[in-house]
This record gives structure tokens, C-alpha cells and sequence, in this order.
């Protein structure tokens, strides 16, 4: 199959924020691949495997109401990876972050890197 066009990178990564927006970790827990790596934010110790992924994702996004919007276009290459500017908002706050992704054959993430710090995060 090859690894995803710079199109339909675009398009995953616009369907991740969808899924952030939604609530909806199961369908985000599905876009990874089994041995994916998640940094989050980078600087943090890499979580390696669906197991940790679905951990993170669960005691993080879903035990929080949350909201995403994209703030850019998703900036995509040819070689399956991209990145996708957006807002995350959660209670009181907001939170601007970028995050990279490296997509495999199948057009899972095969890692996600999430580049924030708390100079990211303002009241809203």
C-alpha cells in the first residue's frame, strides 16, 4: 500500500482533532498502531505500546471534558508525517499545542510528538 499521501495525512490528522473534540478515546486509540510511541508533551518519557497509549489517553481526555479546534491548516509531507496546529480546551483552560505524526503503511500513527509547555496554557 505505501505510506499515506501528503493528502490523506491531512486528512488523519484532521480527523484525530475531530476525535479530541469528540470525547472519543476509543476511536482515537484505533488511528494507533500496536507499538506506537506517544510524547506527550516532548521532553516527557516516551510511552511505547497501545497499552500505554490507551492509559494516557484514558486518565487524561477521558476523565475531562474537553473541546479542540484546529488553529491552522495540517501541514503534511510525502512521506506519511505531518503536523496539525490546534486549541485544546479543558475546564478554565486552553491549551495551543502542535503535534507530529509519523503515519506507517496501514496510515496508523506510529508516533505522535506533542509540542507544549505550560507557557501553552492560559485561562480561557
Amino acid at each position: 500500500m505505501g505510506l499515506p499521501t501528503a493528502q490523506e495525512v491531512q486528512q488523519l490528522m484532521q480527523r484525530y482533532v475531530l476525535l479530541v473534540d469528540g470525547g472519543d478515546v476509543e476511536g482515537i486509540l484505533a488511528m494507533y498502531a500496536e507499538d506506537a510511541t506517544v510524547e506527550d508533551p516532548v521532553g516527557a518519557a516516551p510511552l511505547r505500546g497501545i497499552e500505554a497509549i490507551a492509559a494516557f489517553y484514558r486518565q487524561g481526555l477521558g476523565a475531562m471534558q474537553v473541546s479542540a479546534v484546529l488553529t491552522g491548516p495540517v501541514r503534511a509531507t510525502c512521506d506519511g508525517q505531518g503536523a496539525v496546529p490546534f486549541r485544546v480546551v479543558f475546564g478554565e483552560r486552553g491549551l495551543d499545542v502542535i503535534d507530529v505524526m509519523a503515519f506507517d503503511e496501514r496510515g496508523l500513527i506510529r508516533s505522535m510528538k506533542a509540542y507544549w509547555s505550560e507557557v501553552n496554557v492560559e485561562a480561557v
